[in-house]
């Protein structure tokens, strides 16, 4: 369970950043079926053309120069070259979209498909399946007159790869097995969320990774949720969580020196001034729960009796251990 509330603690994932995998001394390749491959109900846009850069940096959280250009690297002008990065560019960033209030609209994913900076930008942009359209009616409404083009990519499906706790270091192996899709790359917001695949939609990601086996999603979304990683609409509703809310800090999903984007301003005065009443953690419960679940909009309450204040359920998947909940900074746990 995943719990909203009006505590400072610091949630149980390790940092991401492309930095891959958790990384054991001595580690042997994995053994067989070590490796879950989950398909996700996740959509993909394609955002290219020689503008794409500048249209998404001023659309959200994230700053897109360093899924282009690297690390360090300073921002050309129009139609020149970036200086050279410190670091190499990420194949992919964790970034969220906001409206003019600051709320999160999509947490997206962003794949970078170019492979050098002389190329045109060629962008994906991983979100939400069940609002795609309103994702792209979004980007459109922006668009306005930039040299970009956006569409939905219907043919591609996408895999997260998590290999088992006693599968050791597997980085190398699956760096080895990239050229043979699309995209094959770390989950950028934390190292336990393992490695993003995107292929075409008649693949078999067996094929691509060795040693693994297809895994039940519902295992995916827990596994997230001991980490207190919140992905989709059902765990946060557009235009109601803050970004800071959701661990954009600790997931590497925000930049505080990119400039102006859509709600920067009242993310960047919660920042700067430390006030962050809710925090997105994770939550286990001391005894089973009701057959069926908790239904959504139901009440929570204290030991005591006395109401948890304005909180928010969504129930995520079918399994009653998978829920999501809101709580404001009154509430008591």
């Amino acid at each position: 369970m995943l719990v909203r509330a009006g505590l400072c603690l610091r949630p149980p994932l390790r940092p991401g950043g492309g930095g891959g995998l958790r990384r054991l001394s001595g580690a042997h390749a994995p053994p067989p079926a070590a490796v879950r491959c989950f398909p996700l109900s996740r959509a993909l846009l394609r955002v290219q053309g020689p503008e794409a850069a500048t249209f998404l940096q001023g659309l959200v959280t994230n700053d897109v120069a360093r899924l282009l250009w690297g690390g360090g690297a300073a921002r050309p002008p129009e139609g020149g070259a970036p200086s050279p990065p410190l670091l190499p560019p990420a194949r992919a960033q964790y970034t969220h979209a906001l409206n003019v209030q600051g709320r999160c609209l999509y947490d997206l994913i962003l794949y970078r498909l170019h492979q050098s900076q002389e190329e045109e930008p060629n962008i994906l942009l991983e979100c939400d399946y069940s609002v795609l359209d309103s994702v792209q009616k979004h980007l459109k409404l922006y668009k306005i007159r930039r040299k970009v083009n956006i569409a939905p990519c219907l043919d591609l499906s996408l895999w997260a790869i998590i290999p088992g706790e006693e599968s050791g270091d597997i980085s190398s192996i699956l760096d080895k097995c990239a050229h043979k899709t699309l995209v094959l790359t770390p989950d950028p917001r934390a190292e336990v969320m393992g490695w993003r695949l995107i292929m075409n939609k008649e693949g078999n990601p067996q094929e691509i990774v060795p040693g693994s086996h297809i895994g039940d999603v519902s295992d995916y979304h827990r596994h997230r949720y001991k980490q207190g990683i919140a992905e989709g609409v059902k765990d946060i509703p557009p235009g109601i969580a803050l970004p800071l809310e959701s661990n954009l800090a600790y997931m590497n999903g925000i930049s505080f020196t990119k400039g102006c984007y859509i709600g920067q301003e009242l993310t960047a005065r919660t920042h700067h001034t430390g006030v962050i009443r809710k925090r997105l953690l994770p939550v286990q419960f001391s005894a089973p729960l009701l057959l069926g679940g908790i239904p959504e909009g139901a009440e929570i309450l204290t030991d005591s009796g006395k109401s948890a204040e304005s909180a928010y359920l969504s129930v995520i998947v079918s399994s009653c251990e998978s829920i999501c909940s809101r709580i404001s900074s009154q509430s008591y746990l």
